[in-house]
């Protein structure tokens, strides 16, 4: 008996030890925020993560957003949504090439706004016709406008020429450049010298050799005189002299001629288109008086018939630099 007694009661304490030691060695389970962070091997992120959340406490979960925050996030309203398809850029339908150029093709002006247009550049100035802008601020009727008159078209025709074989800077002064005249006459030379052939379309009947100044005054005199008096017809001037070393009025012993320094030159006669020649000689009427008179704002002296018997044949024309005015006889 005393032996089952003992039995009994060694069997219940080994067995409340057993269960004690259980007790005390199993560990405690961790908190659900460390088990959200933990992965187990073999399991996703995504698995352990969700598992996790829906056993959290409510304290742990983050709490809904107001009201009025929420509307203030949301997606502006009428805002377009991108997508992949609208952030491509669209692809323009490919044009046929005939179809191009029609549409960019300018309509032709009208026929006779061009030819106006064409006269009001012939007439004018060097500096050319302004046409892109109005400093008047008034409409400008361009069809309305006089074309040029025939002495306007052939000025500018000269002025337009080509500078090929000119001289002097003016396209209508043909020619070409010469070296330096030297002479051992003390006052006779020319420092720049030009061999003229022709003047304002107008040939000489012989290459006059002179200086730019003479050449030049000579080009006006033929383009505003002599041409518009003859009526366009003048083809030819008549030289009678231009640079030669001697004295005034062919005198020995007198100062030198402006002809010695390649300031002067002379003329007998006129040729005219229809063949008419007319001479200082034998035809110094009405018509050549004028022009001889009118030549005198262009030079610095004119001689001609009845100026002092040496000049009786011709028109001597110089651009002297004498000090005073103009010596017009």
């Amino acid at each position: 008996m005393r032996r089952a007694i003992a039995f009994l009661l060694c069997w219940a304490a080994s067995a409340g030890f057993a269960q004690e030691m259980t007790t005390s060695l199993r560990p405690q389970p961790k908190p659900v925020a460390a088990a959200v962070a933990t992965v187990q091997p073999g399991e996703s992120a995504s698995t352990t993560t969700a598992e996790a959340a829906a056993t959290a406490p409510a304290i742990l979960r983050p709490k809904a957003r107001p009201s009025a925050l929420a509307a203030g996030l949301a997606e502006p309203a009428g805002q377009p949504e991108v997508t992949s398809e609208a952030s491509e850029a669209p692809v323009a339908a490919p044009v046929a090439e005939g179809a191009l150029a029609s549409s960019l093709r300018p309509e032709p002006r009208p026929k006779k706004l061009v030819e106006r247009i064409a006269a009001l550049k012939a007439s004018a100035p060097a500096a050319g016709l302004e046409l892109s802008s109005n400093p008047d601020g008034k409409d400008v009727d361009l069809a309305a406008v006089e074309p040029p008159s025939a002495k306007e078209r052939r000025k500018k025709k000269r002025e337009t020429a080509s500078m090929k074989g000119s001289v002097c800077g003016v396209p209508a002064i043909k020619g070409e450049e010469i070296k330096r005249i030297t002479s051992k006459v003390n006052g006779c030379g020319v420092e720049d010298p030009v061999a003229v052939t022709s003047i304002a379309g107008v040939r000489l009947s012989q290459t006059a050799t002179v200086d730019c100044s003479i050449a030049q005054a000579r080009y006006s005199w033929v383009d505003e005189v002599a041409q518009p008096a003859f009526d366009g017809k003048l083809v030819e001037l008549q030289v009678a002299a231009h640079y030669i070393c001697r004295g005034r009025n062919n005198k020995k012993g007198a100062p030198i001629s402006e002809h010695g320094k390649g300031r002067a030159i002379d003329i007998s006669a006129f040729i005219l288109s229809d063949g008419k020649v007319l001479t200082v000689a034998g035809n110094y009427n009405r018509l050549l008086r004028r022009i001889y008179k009118a030549a005198c704002p262009y030079f610095r002296t004119t001689l001609g018939p009845g100026s002092d018997g040496y000049h009786e044949d011709h028109f001597h024309f110089d651009t002297s630099a004498r000090s005073g005015g103009a010596y017009c006889r």
